[in-house]
């Protein structure tokens, strides 16, 4: 069976978007080999965001001048006549967006988060604007909608009245650098590299105001600990930057970006426990990240974390600092239970894993076909 999808995440995208897309491509490829599985790129990159040894996962491009050119009417229209061609049976958009004119081609897309709904204030009037046609087109269009979280289920059919009987919830799994052990001399060679002291507390996320790292800086204030920030920085950064110059934290707190993604998965081995502040998400990837890791997560009550988190996870209220400073102080000063969240985690954990998201995809696929 012939599998289309919609890939300019896969190949142009380097955060979360881009890594749901090259890991189910990934695991689908290797635990049902039997299918081809096609990935429609708009645009041709430089980098090389995305490698496979599998034979059955083929890149398609334009294959006309005008198309090569006026590449966005490729993705919303022009390539069906390519999945026509090519006899694709099913097409998956994998970040909420499928072509106009699929007709008799089956589809499927995935909705990842609804945030500019939930939290509106966060975004430009004219990106709510682009979403919400982008999301109300796909959700309505298309056969099956597929949900990262029992959260995102609830928003779709709250925000856009989506029959709760087409959408599936199908959780995300991690890239499996963060399920390796890493040796002892790898592990020196990156705390050499970045300066690392012992013990630090780890965030990983765009630096960007729903993301809420700045609660964390203010909790560790009066801790004699260390934190390492890691992800895109935004104009929240200078926020962030602002208050550890008026406060005197730039000795505790360091930011890093642009990590490979083999360093990404050492930091959160070396780490003695990872905070997650953010005030919505649609999954929270850097929490089963974490969890792999066997690094015990602190992160947010209520909302998608408890589904991402599990039970041994510390949850706490984002708005209340006392409460993130004392849930801090209580994991750095209890090394019994930092290890019983981290075993516990790790157990909880593995219902994410590559295996059970490529069945549950692969199930959803065929209750189309």
């Amino acid at each position: 069976m012939n599998i289309g999808f919609e890939a300019k995440r896969i190949f142009h995208n380097k955060t979360g978007l881009g890594n749901y897309s090259r890991d189910l491509v990934r695991i689908l490829s290797h635990y049902f080999p039997e299918n081809n599985y096609l990935l429609y790129n708009p645009i041709p990159t430089n980098e090389n965001l995305f490698e496979t040894n599998e034979s059955n996962v083929i890149e398609k491009k334009p294959t006309s001048t005008f198309y090569s050119k006026f590449y966005n009417l490729w993705r919303q229209k022009g390539v069906v006549k390519d999945l026509v061609s090519d006899e694709i049976k099913l097409f998956h958009g994998l970040s909420g967006e499928i072509p106009s004119g699929l007709n008799k081609i089956k589809s499927i897309v995935t909705v990842h988060d609804l945030i500019f709904m939930s939290l509106p204030q966060y975004y430009s009037f004219l990106d709510r604007a682009i979403y919400f046609y982008k999301f109300r087109k796909s959700t309505t269009k298309s056969d099956l909608v597929i949900a990262i979280s029992e959260q995102t289920k609830s928003d779709l059919i709250k925000y856009f009245n989506v029959p709760s009987r087409k959408i599936k919830v199908v959780y995300q799994g991690c890239n499996p650098a963060f399920k390796k052990e890493y040796s002892s001399e790898r592990k020196k060679n990156i705390i050499e590299k970045y300066k690392l002291p012992a013990n630090f507390i780890l965030n990983v996320g765009t630096v960007e105001s729903r993301k809420n790292i700045l609660s964390a800086v203010q909790a560790i204030q009066n801790i004699d600990t260390y934190l390492v920030i890691i992800g895109t920085p935004t104009a929240y950064k200078k926020k962030i930057e602002s208050y550890i110059e008026q406060n005197n934290l730039e000795h505790k707190i360091l930011f890093l970006n642009d990590v490979e993604v083999e360093e990404l998965a050492i930091l959160y081995q070396l780490a003695t426990l990872f905070i997650y502040p953010s005030l919505y998400e649609g999954f929270g990837i850097p929490i089963i990240e974490s969890l792999f890791s066997k690094t015990p997560v602190i992160t947010t009550k209520g909302g998608v974390f408890h589904e991402s988190g599990g039970p041994n996870t510390l949850y706490i209220d984002t708005n209340n600092i006392d409460e993130i400073t004392n849930s801090i102080n209580l994991l750095l000063t209890n090394f019994e239970l930092r290890k019983e969240m981290a075993d516990k985690g790790y157990d909880f954990v593995q219902k994410f894993n590559d295996e059970q998201i490529a069945s549950n995809i692969y199930n959803v696929y065929k209750s189309l076909l």
